[in-house]
């Protein structure tokens, strides 16, 4: 999508600097980038598996934009508040008038964007085809748009395109109140700003060490400023393909089951499989799911012992033991804390 607009608007006469580093600001891992000159181009990318991503094709990768750049590529996202703040990233960034390039899905709202954008500044006819818009913002003032993390009304601190940036999700205030008598090693993966975390560290003093492992680097950054326990462990990483130096006594978890705007229940499976494969024998998952999502099977098939101990008519509280024999138990070892920075 961004590589075929891309094109289109260099064909047309969009000129970028002819030297100087070209900030390509979270784009996806489908995202092309060969009209770019690869040799030029750093890409900001904040979520652990697409950072990798392009850090493996050979891309100069950071997870925090720099100053001096000479033109900037927006690709923007589902959070109205984050891609706000990539624009303002990108026009107030640059070295001198470059180019800032924003991209998006119609889905994503980048109608609205280009809208709020125009209310600011002369902005030329848009680059339309797949569903999707580019235009360049070449002048204007965008400096209201760059925020800094925010609280909640609890006091908590998030950032802007964290999953639940308002506050406690319903999900994981269930799980909350079950996460009493926890004792020894643990995981809270997919960790998001730390509020299972907090909650479990603050209820048993018989944890012995907690691993955050979360891969939306802004998220974990929170829960660095919401938890000050020296038994927190923060780990920018892939939930999925962490894993701890010692077999973990439990883990905790609201997993995701989104990938963009699709549902996808076997991302949730994944973390169950992930959660059997990184705990001891007696070693328990304390997990809270949406209801309709049908978790039963994988919990049963990963654990000799699964349970239902709450929720409601939107969300189930599971609480699983024994791990099955036939979980992947390899890679431990991995696990050093965050990465990336």
């Amino acid at each position: 999508m961004l590589g075929t607009r891309l094109k289109l608007a260099l064909d047309g006469g969009l000129s970028l600097p002819e030297s100087g580093t070209i900030a390509v600001f979270e784009p996806p891992v489908d995202a092309d980038l060969s009209a770019l000159p690869k040799e030029r181009v750093e890409v900001i990318s904040r979520f652990y598996p697409d950072h990798q991503v392009f850090k493996a094709r050979g891309y100069k990768v950071s997870t925090a934009p720099s100053v001096g750049y000479a033109a900037a590529v927006v690709c923007l996202p589902r959070s109205k508040p984050l891609g706000r703040l990539l624009v303002a990233w990108g026009r107030h960034l640059l070295a001198d008038k470059g180019p800032v390039i924003v991209d998006g899905q119609k889905e994503d709202g980048v109608d609205s964007m280009l809208k709020a954008c125009r209310e600011r500044v002369l902005i030329d006819a848009p680059v339309n085809k797949a569903h999707g818009k580019l235009f360049v913002i070449e002048d204007g003032d965008f400096v209201d748009w760059w925020v800094d993390p925010g609280k909640t009304a609890d006091g908590w601190e998030t950032q802007p395109g964290v999953f639940s940036a308002d506050g406690v999700d319903r999900a994981s205030a269930l799980l909350a109140a079950e996460l009493s008598s926890l004792k020894g090693h643990g995981a809270d993966l997919g960790a998001g700003w730390g509020y299972l975390s907090a909650m479990a560290l603050k209820q048993n003093e018989g944890i012995k060490a907690l691993h955050l492992v979360e891969a939306d680097y802004p998220a974990l950054d929170s829960a660095e400023q919401n938890i000050d326990d020296e038994r927190a462990q923060f780990h920018w990483n892939n939930a999925l393909t962490w894993r701890p130096d010692r077999m973990l006594d439990f883990v905790i978890m609201n997993p995701p089951f989104h990938q963009g705007r699709k549902q996808d229940p076997e991302l949730g499976r994944a973390f169950i499989r992930a959660a059997a494969g990184m705990l001891a024998p007696r070693g328990i998952l304390l997990m809270v799911a949406n209801a309709h999502l049908g978790y039963e099977n994988v919990l049963d098939e990963n654990f000799g012992e699964v349970s239902r101990i709450g929720g409601d008519r939107s969300f189930k509280l599971f609480r699983a033991e024994r791990p099955s024999r036939q979980s992947p138990r390899t890679g431990l070892g991995s696990g050093t804390g965050r990465q990336g920075r």
